[in-house]
């Protein structure tokens, strides 16, 4: 059975997994170096600072969805479970929890169609992400 649960401290670990491995498997504009830095700053920096919502099938989290009032912060599916609909039911949960906003990596155009099949337009462009990197973000509503 699938169901959403709010996620733990105790399992930031798992989902620091997930992220890794969904990033390595979409992000290909990112150098190691990039990742190595964001993933150390994911527990103690961002991870804490959102409402995490895992989605668990058989009792194992395969995504997650990290909100902060009405915007996403965050979405990842971990590699091997992309594209079996665990994405939209946790866009689904966060819509009807009044998500209205979301940020998207220019570089990463699947994830921005993704936004876009869900009603998503773009409203701003930033040339850098929120690190100051070379990485063009998308800001987006519905």
């Amino acid at each position: 059975m699938n169901k959403i649960v709010k996620c733990q401290k105790s399992d930031y670990a798992i989902l620091a997994g997930i992220w890794e491995r969904s990033v390595r498997a979409t992000h290909d504009f990112l150098t190691e170096n990039d990742i190595e830095s964001i993933r150390q700053a994911l527990i103690p920096d961002y991870f804490p600072n959102v409402d995490i919502y895992g989605l668990s099938v058989g009792g194992s989290i395969v995504g997650f969805i990290g909100l902060s009032g009405n915007k996403i912060e965050m979405l990842f599916i971990d590699a091997d479970k992309m594209g079996l609909g665990y994405g939209s039911a946790l866009m689904a949960f966060a819509m009807n929890r009044g998500a209205t906003s979301v940020d998207v990596n220019e570089q990463n155009p699947t994830a921005l169609e993704f936004y876009k099949s869900k009603g998503f337009k773009i409203i701003r462009r930033d040339e850098t992400d929120e690190a100051g990197r070379p990485f063009p973000i998308l800001h987006l509503s519905r």
